[in-house]
């Protein structure tokens, strides 16, 4: 189930201060790209950013969850909940963000 949109907006209203953000539906979900690169997935009124082995520790010390799709509840391992404080302030959103953004650059450069 995709996000209503008063929770997509208040998503981009706390990204809105750093890059502009296109949004694509997608299986149920909606894609937020930056730089033409997808970071993000907003799925069932939870933001999911983009993680590796450098930042998912940060998600896991806050209790986040992988993002799981569909009805059998796959997991999809490289995205995972935003931590709901880091969610509140827009500054921490940001800099979350940009360290997911960076993780899609640097996987393309590869």
């Amino acid at each position: 189930m995709a996000a209503s949109t008063d929770y997509l907006d208040f998503i981009l209203d706390q990204l809105s201060n750093w890059k502009m953000i296109h949004c694509k539906r997608m299986f149920g979900c909606i894609g937020l790209y930056a730089d033409e690169l997808m970071f993000g997935i907003v799925s069932k009124e939870v933001l999911y950013f983009k993680v590796d082995e450098n930042n998912k520790a940060d998600y896991l010390a806050a209790g986040s969850e992988a993002l799981k799709l569909f009805k059998n509840n796959s997991v999809v391992a490289s995205f995972y909940e935003v931590p709901i404080e880091i969610l509140e302030d827009a500054n921490q959103v940001i800099a979350w963000a940009k360290v997911s953004l960076e993780i899609q650059k640097n996987k393309n450069n590869k």
